[in-house]
């Protein structure tokens, strides 16, 4: 199985609705409250799966959540909608999250094989939830490069075109998709390692630096 195989289906982000949204967001700059409402209801989806996933962290992403629209709303009479407000948005959202862990003296990720290992297997049979709904997927892009998976998840689960998601992650259209490419090779050696040992007389405990621990069963 490969990650296009877990890929949730959506449709390209709609150069309509990004209009809306920046439409919504220079009439919010008034403080016009309808137009506050819109802007936050259309976004706020995206914005809490991205923190979560770029936080590893799903108990905090409501206060990240949280804190990315109180910077957002504060700086709208700033924003000039020189560039689509939920790139914007997701910009300010990115830069919650490096600030929160700066400010926690950025805790170390620790992996565990046999997590990861459960997760790519749980991740094997068919009927899949959405990919970036699935607890056990959700482990999968979790165990990924930090870099990695802020690439894979702006354009293969929120749908942003590259260019946006350069934007959004501060780099060039080709680190993007570097980047996206070796998330998906990562994602794809998981799951055939774990897909392997299922059929193995010998489990074997995969991590994700691709070594493999051989137990007994």
């Amino acid at each position: 199985m490969t990650p296009a195989h877990m890929a949730p289906g959506h449709p390209s982000r709609s150069t309509r609705n990004d209009e809306n949204v920046t439409r919504w967001a220079l009439a919010a700059r008034s403080g016009n409250p309808e137009a506050v409402e819109r802007f936050v209801r259309a976004t706020h989806r995206d914005v809490w799966r991205f923190v979560a996933h770029l936080s590893s962290d799903v108990n905090i992403a409501d206060d990240l959540t949280q804190d990315t629209y109180l910077r957002a709303l504060t700086s709208l009479p700033r924003y000039a909608g020189r560039s689509c407000a939920r790139v914007w948005l997701l910009s300010i959202a990115r830069r919650v999250v490096i600030d929160r862990y700066r400010s926690a003296a950025a805790r170390p990720r620790i992996v565990n094989s046999v997590d990861w290992q459960a997760a790519a297997e749980r991740a094997q049979p068919a009927g899949l939830p959405e990919f970036d709904e699935g607890v056990a997927l959700r482990d999968l892009l979790d165990a990924l490069d930090d870099t990695r998976r802020e690439a894979f998840l702006l354009t293969q689960v929120l749908g942003l075109p590259y260019g946006d998601a350069a934007a959004v992650a501060g780099c060039p259209v080709g680190t993007v998709r570097s980047r996206v490419a070796r998330a998906r090779a990562d994602l794809t050696g998981w799951l055939n390692a774990a897909e392997r040992d299922t059929t193995s007389p010998t489990r074997t405990s995969w991590d994700p630096s691709g070594e493999p621990r051989y137990r007994s069963r």
